[in-house]
């Protein structure tokens, strides 16, 4: 029996057993899934049933899984899993199982939907099954499904495979009259043809997919198409197929290639097949064994032989490359843990690992977080790779890569960084410091990030970054808000040309720009972008929500629409954040009601609390608890939060109350809520309150993050802190700012002593005031920083409502805007008006 590793069950300092939904995805073995449950059970976690399916499913288990289903109530976002007990039958070869599975859903009262037709259509058609298919073509009219093109194009399909060629081709060409068809459509019936020996009519349907405009032909129409040609021998019919392949790059995918040497094969036409087999950059076991039959076929003993051998002496089947090939394929995935299991169960067969296995390996363990497997990889590597005598040191250096890459984005950094200084500085290349620079950047150390790409950029031996170092730059730029630098590296990338043909690196400079307070230069870049993807869209269009400028965010989304992108749960988070920080309350309630009936997209636990934040920043609290109450899944603690926060802008404390209890019963250590809390019973001047707060924040060990602003200058990067005095113009500093105090509040500026969250008199609660980060980095700003020059200050926390007031005043008598980004959103200050108007 298998046993629980230790890892599988965290508890806490009480004894309560912790079950979250990764470890639950962790479930590799039934009798840890059992074990969960139990536990599940014991402690009433209802909200975990749908996570404790899937893990049922990994552990090969669909019986236990199908018996959850059933208790649960029908509703769309469960409907994945039964979808996905549909695909796992389907992939183990079980058709049956799938239509039991649609029968007990149909009587259970669950409704499928357009992913869990083209299963059961599947399922029919490798039943072969007539009766059935034309069966489950009922359900799909009468469900309002037959407009639907992923369906339509299983039912061609399922039809094919039943040979109802008349049935398929009507199914086609209804496809067509609705104007839903596209190349998946034509590559059915084309497909049905073929498997049916209709040679003719499938040559006949891709003579006129050829003259379809709206549907080019892809690699798969190619594969369809080139086994027709082969077996009726038409050669010239073909050498066209292989010419449309060379002239759209589609001869350097493997199986266009294998079908390609099987057609001349076919032909008898081993020369240009021994040709296009040589000039293919991939092989796998079928181009080989295709030209050994092919040799065989026309008689070509000697050649036939001499290849095997060559295959035999080279090792192609099951040997280090099939097996990295399959780990590569789980890493590249995300799939981890799979990748892992992969591994074992090669050296349990006595094959010893290669480069490509190890840093394959190593890239799985990256993507599942997985450092102490990582770790015996890196062992293993040492004894069985690294520093052999006669190795190849660039097969080093795409180990130690790998292992920089693993540990980094496993957030061990310190180690991670020690393998990038082992490395000589001449041996170095520019995946060595890509990695470094990335794991930095993605791991909130930006500071460190853009110091190694200046070292890289200066360093003897030139390493000329690429796009991804590119990218890994601009992301620490993006989250330091350092524009200078982001300019300077925008200027290298426009240079070199990153930009026209990468467009991440352009969507990161958009996410740049936009993150250091230049959305006017972010919408630049996204005009002059030549391929906007999905990512571009929605990089500005939360640009613009940040800033506050909901209406140019909604515009946004009405233009992404008519290029006829499809939005998504992730457009509709932006979306709502935008609404939320605007103060278009009006619109987020509407958009919000529209996603699922006008997009199909089912709102998640983050759309709700968008809402939540949307309501509380407008005040109305009783509308958003009643959100929270109806809400079809449990709260996460953002949810909550975002109603704390809500609070404490308009001062409800029994409703904070409510929610920061709530939180606690998470058990989330976060700062923030208590300070939230806190903040509250200090405006409401229960000092007792605050003091428990403070002492439960101590007791628990749960530090406040202190206040920190900085500014970005000719100098570089100058930071305060309350109170700071450390700066050698820190007289200078004081002086300025307590005579922008003194002028503005002689034009109507009074402190506003609520936010000095101290028991003492108003004049303390004043001084505390005067202390804070944001208004020292702004004094010293306006003397560092040439007149009429935009001021741009972030801050770690959200701005305190005293500074924002006093900079609103200060911005009518200075001549600069001054831009705050603090950790919600930024705030643009001119002439005495601040752009969030009031939405903060």
């Amino acid at each position: 029996m298998a046993t629980t590793p230790k890892a599988f069950y965290t508890g806490a300092a009480s004894g309560t057993l912790q079950i979250t939904t990764s470890l639950l995805k962790e479930c590799k073995y039934l009798i840890q899934a059992k074990l969960t449950h139990q536990k599940i059970l014991v402690l009433g976690l209802a909200h975990c049933l749908t996570d404790l399916i899937g893990a049922y499913i990994t552990c090969n288990a669909p019986a236990y899984a199908t018996k959850l289903l059933e208790r649960l109530e029908p509703l769309p976002y469960s409907l994945f899993w039964w979808n996905a007990l549909m695909r796992r039958a389907i992939r183990s070869g079980l058709p049956n199982e799938v239509l039991v599975l649609h029968l007990q859903m149909h009587r259970l009262g669950w409704r499928p939907d357009h992913y869990t037709f083209p299963f059961v259509l599947k399922a029919c058609g490798e039943l072969s099954s007539f009766r059935l298919g034309a069966s489950v073509h009922a359900v799909v009219c009468s469900s309002g499904f037959n407009g639907n093109v992923f369906v339509c194009n299983a039912l061609v399909t399922m039809y094919g495979r039943c040979s109802a060629l008349g049935n398929a081709q009507k199914m086609f060409d209804e496809v067509f009259n609705r104007g839903i068809g596209d190349v998946v459509s034509w590559n059915s019936i084309v497909s049905a043809y073929s498997q049916n020996g209709e040679s003719k009519n499938a040559l006949n349907m891709f003579g006129r997919m050829m003259k379809d405009l709206s549907a080019r032909p892809n690699a798969f129409s190619l594969v369809n198409i080139l086994p027709v040609c082969g077996s009726m021998g038409l050669s010239m019919w073909g050498k066209e197929v292989h010419g449309f392949a060379v002239r759209n790059g589609f001869n350097e995918d493997v199986y266009v290639g294998n079908a390609i040497v099987d057609m001349y094969s076919k032909c008898e036409l081993m020369d240009e097949a021994d040709k296009v087999f040589g000039q293919m950059k991939v092989r796998d076991v079928v181009s080989w064994n295709a030209m050994v039959t092919a040799y065989s076929h026309v008689g070509r003993f000697e050649d036939a032989i001499g290849l095997f051998e060559k295959m035999s002496n080279e090792k192609i089947e099951l040997n280090v490359v099939t097996w990295s090939a399959v780990i590569a394929g789980f890493a590249q995935r995300g799939l981890g843990y799979e990748a892992l299991n992969v591994f074992r169960q090669m050296l349990g067969c006595g094959i010893d690992p290669n480069v490509v296995t190890l840093v394959s390996l190593l890239s799985g363990c990256a993507s599942a977080g997985a450092l102490l497997q990582g770790k015996e990889a890196h062992c293993y590597a040492i004894k069985c790779v690294l520093n052999q005598d006669m190795k190849d040191q660039e097969e080093d250096l795409m180990i130690i890569n790998g292992l920089i890459d693993m540990y980094a984005k496993c957030k061990g950094l310190k180690m991670a960084r020690k393998m990038f200084d082992l490395i000589e500085p001449k041996e170095k290349n520019v995946v060595s410091w890509t990695v470094m620079i990335g794991g930095y950047a993605q791991h909130g150390e930006a500071n460190d990030a853009l110091l190694l790409f200046h070292q890289m950029l200066g360093q003897h031996n030139y390493q000329r970054p690429n796009a991804f170092t590119m990218s890994c730059a601009l992301m620490a730029c993006a989250h330091l808000g350092a524009l200078r630098f982001g300019k300077e590296i925008h200027a290298y990338v426009i240079r070199n040309e990153h930009d026209s043909t990468t467009p991440f690196v352009s969507n990161c400079l958009i996410d740049m720009y936009c993150k250091s307070g230049d959305i006017g230069d972010a919408q630049v870049v996204f005009n002059k972008m030549k391929l906007k993807n999905f990512v571009s869209w929605t990089s500005l269009m939360a640009g613009y929500g940040m800033h506050g400028h909901g209406k140019e965010a909604l515009q946004v989304f009405d233009d992404m629409r008519k290029v006829g992108m499809v939005p998504d749960g992730v457009t509709f988070v932006v979306l709502l954040y935008a609404c939320s920080h605007s103060g278009l309350i009006d619109e987020g309630i509407r958009y919000f009601s529209d996603m699922t009936k006008d997009y199909g997209v089912t709102p998640t636990a983050e759309h709700y609390a968008c809402m939540v934040d949307l309501l509380g920043r407008a005040g109305r609290l009783c509308e958003a608890l009643k959100l929270i109450s109806d809400m079809p899944m449990e709260p996460t603690p953002i949810v909550w939060f975002s109603l704390l926060s809500g609070c404490r802008i308009h001062g409800n404390v029994e409703v904070g109350e409510y929610a920061a209890n709530r939180l606690s019963k998470l058990d989330l250590q976060n700062d923030g809520s208590y300070t939230l809390l806190s903040n509250m019973y200090a405006n409401a001047n229960r000092w007792k309150d605050v003091a428990r707060i403070r002492y439960m924040m101590k007791h628990t060990g749960i530090k406040k993050r202190p206040g920190c602003s900085w500014v970005q200058g000719k100098e570089g990067t100058t930071t305060f802190f309350v109170g700071d005095r450390r700066h050698p113009r820190s007289q200078q500093i004081y002086e300025l700012l307590a005579s922008l105090i003194e002028r503005i509040k002689a034009i109507g500026y009074v402190p506003e002593t609520s936010f000095a969250l101290h028991d003492v008199d108003d004049e303390e609660k004043g001084d505390l005031l005067f202390e804070h980060s944001e208004k020292l980095a702004l004094a010293y700003a306006i003397l560092t920083t040439p007149l009429g020059t935009p001021i741009r200050i972030t801050k770690n926390i959200r701005v305190c409502g005293d500074c924002h007031n006093a900079m609103t005043y200060i911005s009518k008598i200075i001549e600069h805007e001054i831009i705050l980004r603090d950790s919600s959103r930024f705030h643009h200050f001119k002439n005495g008006s601040c752009s969030c108007k009031g939405y903060w």
